[in-house]
């Protein structure tokens, strides 16, 4: 089991770009059932946030919408989720929020890896980064 993050589906939702059609290739096999995959309950808030602050919320129901088709079950962010990540951040000043809560998801759940294109992942102890391929 692998954690999509946001950046992974808005490339894949998004205008042309290098990563778009990675991405798009990585949902179609989450949706085709080859790849076993999840969100959490932080990707869908990224996903609310980001088109909102851009100004461009019909495309960010849009792809709320089709997130929450193509993953029905979400995994929540709790208080043990909260404070692993409050840990996380404590370990490494750079560290952002978010990462560290999609890393501790990823640590909490026991999955294999988180996809996504932020390098930031790459610092984490004990988490594997895996960017989408064609």
């Amino acid at each position: 089991m692998i954690l999509i993050d946001s950046n992974v589906i808005m490339y894949a939702a998004g205008a042309n770009h290098p990563n778009k059609l990675p991405s798009v290739a990585l949902l179609a096999r989450v949706a085709a059932g080859e790849i076993e995959a999840t969100i959490d309950a932080e990707v869908l808030r990224e996903i609310l946030h980001r088109y909102r602050a851009i100004g461009q919320w019909s495309d960010g129901r849009r792809v709320y919408d089709l997130t929450r088709q193509l993953f029905p079950d979400v995994l929540p962010i709790t208080t043990t989720v909260l404070d692993r990540a409050r840990r996380l951040l404590d370990a490494d000043p750079r560290l952002m929020a978010r990462e560290a809560l999609h890393a501790a998801v990823v640590m909490s759940e026991g999955m294999e890896a988180v996809s996504s294109y932020d390098r930031d992942f790459d610092r984490i102890m004990g988490i594997v980064r895996q960017e989408p391929r064609k």
